[in-house]
């Protein structure tokens, strides 16, 4: 089923810069079906899976006196908008494209109430010559470890290959794998706490983060002066794409020493808001307060001239995380992550009713139909 109204001619959509989840997602439904399957081979080792946690953003195993958390994530296309910008500013940019490798990991992993413990590295190279570049090189390595301190979690190892024929030449394809704990295991958060009347909170995102970057390259073409065409005053476009992902966990870890239990967690990553629908439980989740939306992204949505429900099931429009919790806890959430250098908001809550997402501001409805990953 299609999830968007038909666009005007002039319109610019995810689906046209080459990405259309319609086709993706069944394979993802269909790797998921196969992959429960397989998990009857833990027995033997006496573990067991969580199956809540299958569909997830991360998956969790029970090993007795806590659970384990694990999540793989690759980082898309966001290199190529820094490796254009290089070419026409001579900057390097690779410090913040390390840290959004990580936070593609890392902001997933915490959906689950784990703490990251270890991060793995894959580094796919075109040819040996992209690891020739030391500046580049180095900065790689220093962004990928101060991700990895922000996040105190440890940078365990990982595989840089050079795959000539598979990875275009002078490109690099990065992705990280995160390990965490959830202990004590009431810390899990897949969402059978979940509550008609419980708050949503966002949490304020830094640009578009690492996805919808198809799109937003797609767009150069439309812009009089390409990368370089000025956001706002003083900011370009290229900049502007290339501001690291903020890394959500010590929000997430603050929360807990805190004593606020999240009900449930959503990292608005591909599928934009769309994703706050990801649990399967029948909710209808009304939004009264959106976020203001970062520069970079209403520039996009101004010159790919699309309509706000079209921005809105493929970008963050300013929220990148998403926390369910009980109302009483709400405005704690909130001071939490100020606490912790983001802005965040009360905007919403849960009511008993059909499972959709009322944008009430913006007019915008999506239903259960617009999103299916399970």
């Amino acid at each position: 089923m299609s999830t968007h109204a038909p666009s005007s001619p002039d319109t610019l959509s995810y689906e046209q810069a080459g990405v259309n989840y319609d086709l993706i997602d069944p394979l993802k439904v269909s790797a998921q079906r196969a992959a429960a399957a397989t998990a009857v081979h833990m027995g033997a080792h006496g573990f067991s899976e969580v199956k809540a946690s299958r569909g997830e953003s991360a998956y969790v195993l029970d090993v007795g006196p806590f659970y384990l958390a694990s999540i793989v994530e690759c980082l898309g296309s966001k290199t190529l908008v820094a490796d254009e910008m290089n070419k026409l500013t001579g900057k390097n940019y690779y410090d913040g494209i390390a840290q959004d490798t990580i936070a593609m990991a890392v902001n997933d992993l915490i959906t689950v109430g784990a703490t990251p413990l270890v991060v793995q590295a894959y580094w796919a190279a075109g040819g040996s010559d992209w690891f020739g570049n030391a500046e580049r090189a180095q900065t790689l390595v220093a962004g990928w470890k101060k991700a990895c301190d922000i996040c105190q979690v440890s940078w365990g190892g990982g595989e840089t290959p050079a795959l000539a024929g598979i990875v275009e030449e002078g490109r690099i394809d990065l992705a990280a794998s995160c390990t965490g704990i959830i202990n004590p295991k009431s810390r899990l958060s897949v969402g059978d706490a979940l509550a008609a009347g419980d708050a949503i909170v966002l949490l304020a995102s830094s640009g578009i983060h690492a996805n919808g970057l198809s799109l937003a390259r797609k767009l150069v073409e439309r812009l009089p002066e390409g990368y370089l065409t000025e956001v706002e005053p003083g900011l370009s476009y290229g900049v502007a794409l290339l501001a690291p992902t903020v890394l959500y966990s010590p929000v997430t870890e603050a929360l807990f020493k805190a004593g606020i239990q999240p009900h449930y967690c959503a990292n608005i990553t591909g599928h934009g808001w769309r994703k706050l629908l990801r649990h399967p439980a029948q909710f209808t989740y009304r939004i009264h307060t959106v976020p203001p939306v970062t520069p970079v992204l209403k520039f996009m949505q101004e010159h790919a001239k699309q309509d706000d429900r079209e921005a809105y099931s493929t970008l963050n429009m300013g929220a990148g995380f998403a926390i369910f919790v009980r109302p009483e806890d709400a405005e704690r959430t909130v001071a939490v992550a100020k606490a912790c250098g983001i802005e965040a908001w009360v905007a919403g809550a849960l009511e008993a009713g059909p499972k959709q997402l009322l944008i009430e501001p913006l007019n915008i409805r999506f239903s259960d139909d617009d999103l299916q990953l399970r």
